[in-house]
């Protein structure tokens, strides 16, 4: 029997609520296939602040280099707001996503006909939407250097640098064209090309790439107009190519034409080693331990992990299956609730996807 080590990390708020639904679930089907997953589970973030005094304990992130995949839940908690920034939670995702060498995040967009009334578009403008997000992760203002707080001029000062190598852009639209090339052939690159010298580059090197992909379409978008037309027109995207803190907005954007950003997955890989697979939404603190939080977006993370990380693609098809039958049956979580439809908490939806399965 195959076997496959798995780094879970539970974190913060929702996150141990919604692991807990993923494991049962990935537990049934690698019995089904006839698979072993190994689970470890690691500490990250504010419960790792708590354990350790770190939000990146280094045992943590030997494990996770040392594993087949990586499935996290959440990070974040207000509690640590008054850190310093580097000892807080989401720093040590930074680290997670930086030593893991993680470069690519890929976050599906695709509408679940179940749910285009949870929608707050309507259904004529949303239905048959399928797109990906291709954002950058380890490069851009996230990590740009110099960064700081100072004194001057007798004021303080904040400032981020924007910086991306050409090898950094090349490495990136390279991903974003392979996936433009196996599903609808069109690319669009989303930046700021019109007012920022970074994203000139990032355009120009777009556009050296494109010869190489002639069975691919390509546009360029200032992320203003990007924004809009995600509201607008969303339909009209296949893929869109981004950096970091451009894409870390227009994904959680395109995550509500869903209806609700407890229903995406994302992926983050690197040229090699393990991926980290993680839903979209953050540990939403105030409904942690209420049995409220919706844990698809864990599920549907786990089945990532699965086709993308593990290659174990009947697995990913059932779970994502059991995920369409719950929807179809009219089962919902608070954040996804409709008229006529029966209300579950956490657990009771765990149980009703483990039926499906």
């Amino acid at each position: 029997m195959a076997q496959h080590r798995v780094v879970l990390l539970p974190g913060d708020g929702i996150g141990p609520e919604i692991t807990a639904v993923a494991r049962k679930l990935l537990e049934v089907v690698s019995q089904r296939h006839g698979f072993e997953l190994i689970f470890e589970e690691h500490p990250i973030g504010g419960s790792a602040i708590d354990a350790t005094g770190e939000p990146l304990p280094a045992s943590t992130l030997e494990a996770c280099r040392a594993a087949d995949a990586v499935l996290l839940a959440a990070i974040g908690s207000p509690r640590f707001d008054s850190l310093p920034r580097d000892k807080r939670p989401e720093t040590g995702l930074l680290g997670l996503r930086s030593g893991m060498e993680l470069f690519a995040n890929l976050r599906p967009v695709k509408i679940v006909p179940a749910l285009i009334g949870a929608s707050s578009l309507r259904q004529e403008v949303i239905e048959g939407v399928d797109l990906m997000v291709v954002r950058e992760l380890t490069g851009g203002i996230y990590f740009g250097q110099p960064k700081g707080r100072i004194q001057a001029d007798g004021e303080e000062r904040g400032f981020n640098t924007m910086t991306y190598s050409s090898r950094e852009v090349d490495r990136i639209a390279k991903v974003a064209f392979d996936l433009a090339r196996d599903r609808r052939g069109n690319l669009c690159s989303v930046d700021k090309a019109n007012v920022l010298d970074v994203s000139q580059l990032w355009r120009d090197r777009v556009d050296a790439m494109a010869p190489f992909y002639s069975d691919v379409e390509v546009s360029h978008m200032y992320v203003d107009n990007a924004a809009m037309q995600l509201l607008l027109a969303p339909r009209q995207f296949d893929v869109l190519l981004t950096g970091n803190l451009f894409g870390d907005i227009l994904s959680d954007e395109a995550a509500m034409l869903t209806g609700s950003i407890g229903m995406l997955p994302s992926a983050s890989l690197g040229s090699d080693g393990p991926g980290l697979f993680e839903p979209v939404h953050g540990s939403a603190p105030g409904i942690s331990g209420q049995d409220k939080a919706n844990p698809i977006a864990m599920v549907l993370s786990a089945a990532m992990m699965l086709r993308t990380g593990l290659k174990l693609n009947q697995a990913a098809d059932d779970l994502e299956a059991a995920v369409d039958k719950v929807l179809a049956a009219g089962f919902r979580t608070g954040d996804l609730m409709a008229e006529g439809c029966s209300l579950l908490g956490c657990q009771a939806m765990g149980e009703a996807l483990l039926r499906a399965l």
